[in-house]
C-alpha cells in the first residue's frame, strides 16, 4: 500500500518538477538577451530590480524585427553579405551552414520535413517502429534506383534528436494519421503515451500494410 502511494506521488511530482525545471532554464536563457541592452537601459538600472521573464519578450521582439528586416530587399542583402563572410571562416562555415540547412528543412514552408509520421519495418522485417518523413531524395540518390524513395528518420528513444536516416521505397512505408507531436510523445515516453485511436482500418496502403500477421 505504501509503495503504491509513493509511486502515485512520484507520478504527480516528477512531471511537475521537470516542467518547472525546463521552464526555469528557458526563462534564464532568454533573460540573457537583456545583456544586449546598454547597462543604463536594463531593469536593474531603471527600476532597481530585475523582472523575470522580461528577456522572453525582448527575445520575441528581436526575432520578429530580424525576420521583418530579413524579409525585405535591403535586409536580405545584409543577411547575404553576413553569410558570405561567415562562409569564409572554415569552422564557423561548417557549423553555421549545417544549422541553417536544418532550420530551413524543419521550419521552411516549401519542404515536407517532419510533416508525416510513418510506420516502417526496422531494423528487420516484421519489426515495426515509428519514423518521420524528412523528404524525398533527389539527384544521384534517386537516379541510382528505379523505385520512388523516401528519406525517413528513425529516432532513438527517449532522445528523439538522435537516430538513423534510411531510404525506403514509398510502397514499403505506412503513413499514419497521428500528428508529429503525438509521434514524438510516443517516442519520448518509450511507448507509454500513445495517441487516441483515430478509427482507421488496420491494413493501410502498400504491400507492407496489406500483410496480415
Amino acid at each position: 500500500m505504501i509503495r503504491r502511494w509513493f509511486i502515485a506521488g512520484l507520478l504527480v511530482w516528477l512531471p511537475l518538477a521537470a516542467t518547472v525545471l525546463v521552464l526555469q532554464l528557458l526563462v534564464n536563457f532568454l533573460d540573457r538577451s537583456l545583456l544586449l541592452l546598454p547597462p543604463s537601459w536594463r531593469p536593474e538600472a531603471l527600476l532597481g530590480f530585475g523582472i523575470p521573464g522580461l528577456g522572453i519578450i525582448l527575445s520575441l521582439l528581436l526575432v520578429l524585427v530580424t525576420g521583418f528586416l530579413a524579409a525585405n530587399i535591403v535586409g536580405r542583402r545584409v543577411v547575404d553579405l553576413g553569410e558570405s563572410l561567415l562562409a569564409r571562416i572554415p569552422l564557423i562555415r561548417s557549423v553555421y551552414s549545417g544549422v541553417k540547412r536544418l532550420a530551413e528543412t524543419v521550419f521552411g514552408d516549401a519542404g515536407n520535413s517532419f510533416r508525416k509520421v510513418l510506420l516502417v519495418e526496422y531494423p528487420r522485417r516484421d519489426c515495426w517502429t515509428l519514423a518521420f518523413q524528412t523528404g524525398a531524395p533527389v539527384g544521384e540518390v534517386q537516379d541510382r534506383t528505379a523505385r520512388h524513395l523516401l528519406t525517413v528518420f528513425v529516432p532513438t528513444t527517449p532522445n528523439p534528436t538522435s537516430g538513423f536516416v534510411i531510404l525506403l521505397p514509398k510502397e514499403d512505408v505506412i503513413e499514419l494519421d497521428m500528428s508529429v507531436e503525438d509521434g514524438l510523445r510516443m517516442v519520448i515516453s518509450l511507448g507509454v503515451v500513445t495517441p487516441e485511436d483515430v478509427g482507421v482500418a488496420p491494413a493501410r496502403g502498400g504491400p507492407a500494410g496489406a500483410r496480415t500477421p
